[in-house]
């Protein structure tokens, strides 16, 4: 992992599930809701559409936005899984900034996103919106011969171990959304049009008083965000998330700093998922209390097409013969 993208993906890893897979509150009585029992996916009779009928003050109780907040959880669950059936490109702007705020230097990056035996890979193929020099792309290539070589020679003992590794990341995701029900106060906020669709705008705020029972859930009360969930589909169509304090963990004693900010815009893809289109950050953050990274970016992505599972994946000395 590159260093310089450490603060925006630690930013995701933290706060996507907290706003994009919300799952049911501690205190919610519901036996479909028990910590003990699986959660709903997006096609069980959990998820069906809440009841939205404002009250007699014409807004949404915390319980319906709960209720929305988790039907919106089960069908982004649903789209993490449907993105790695698709093939597509990342284009990355990154402004290393200086003191002041004013950008010393610009990155651009440019990435084919592939599938190889049910692993996501990116491939650089373009850097400052130029094509790669013929060594560059000769490493890009050795890269991912490298990877269709590990798995195709993966054993099956590897393989269930990474299966079960990821298995359990996924459960680890489920637990910490459980704690993010908890940890808001939710409004509703009102109804605007994204990508020329309605959909409800929903605020979160840190709710005093919460205990975190992960310890990843301790980050949550320093973080408030935006939520735009389209009303057609009931899918998270925008979010905005902001830090309200410093944030430090790892045993690199990383840190991000307050006002650091990350926004999400998500696309109908197929009429069937909705998967990432744009995202914009600035980050302030130090690793080790040595290096700062002070920067912000732009990410977009497009030409999203989907993996036939026909299709056969081969290296590159199968290609020449």
């Amino acid at each position: 992992m590159q260093p310089r993208r450490l603060a925006l993906i630690v930013l995701l890893l933290i706060c996507l599930p907290g706003f994009g897979q919300q799952e049911p509150s501690s205190d919610t009585t519901s036996a479909a809701t028990s910590p003990d029992k699986p959660a709903a996916t997006a096609n069980s009779p959990e998820a069906a559409v809440p009841d939205l009928t404002p009250g007699a003050d014409g807004k949404l109780s915390q319980e319906q936005m709960r209720q929305l907040l988790r039907v919106v959880a089960d069908k982004d669950i649903e789209n993490d899984k449907r993105q790695r059936d698709y093939t597509y490109i990342d284009r990355e702007v990154q402004h290393n900034l200086d003191g002041q705020g004013q950008t010393k230097s610009t990155e651009v990056k440019t990435y084919e996103i592939l599938e190889i035996y049910g692993e996501q890979v990116q491939r650089l193929i373009e850097k400052d919106d130029k094509p790669l020099d013929a060594k560059e792309a000769a490493k890009e290539e050795e890269k991912i011969q490298k990877v269709i070589d590990k798995r195709k020679n993966e054993s099956d003992e590897d393989r269930r171990k990474r299966e079960e590794k990821e298995a359990k990341e996924r459960e680890d995701g489920r637990k910490f959304v459980r704690e993010v029900a908890d940890a808001y106060d939710f409004k509703l906020v009102g109804t605007e049009q994204v990508g020329g669709r309605d959909a409800w705008v929903i605020d979160g705020e840190p709710r005093p008083g919460f205990e975190p029972h992960m310890k990843e859930a301790k980050f949550l009360s320093k973080i408030r965000g935006r939520v735009w969930i389209d009303k057609g589909d009931l899918q998270l169509a925008k979010m905005d998330i902001e830090m309200l304090d410093t944030i430090s963990f790892g045993w690199v004693l990383a840190r991000i700093h307050k006002g650091t900010r990350v926004m999400l815009e998500q696309t109908r893809v197929n009429d069937e998922v909705w998967l990432p289109r744009h995202v914009t950050f600035r980050v302030d953050a130090r690793v080790a209390l040595f290096k700062g990274y002070n920067l912000d970016g732009d990410l977009q992505y497009r030409d999203y097409k989907k993996f036939r599972t026909t299709a056969k994946i081969v290296g590159m000395s199968e290609v020449k013969e």
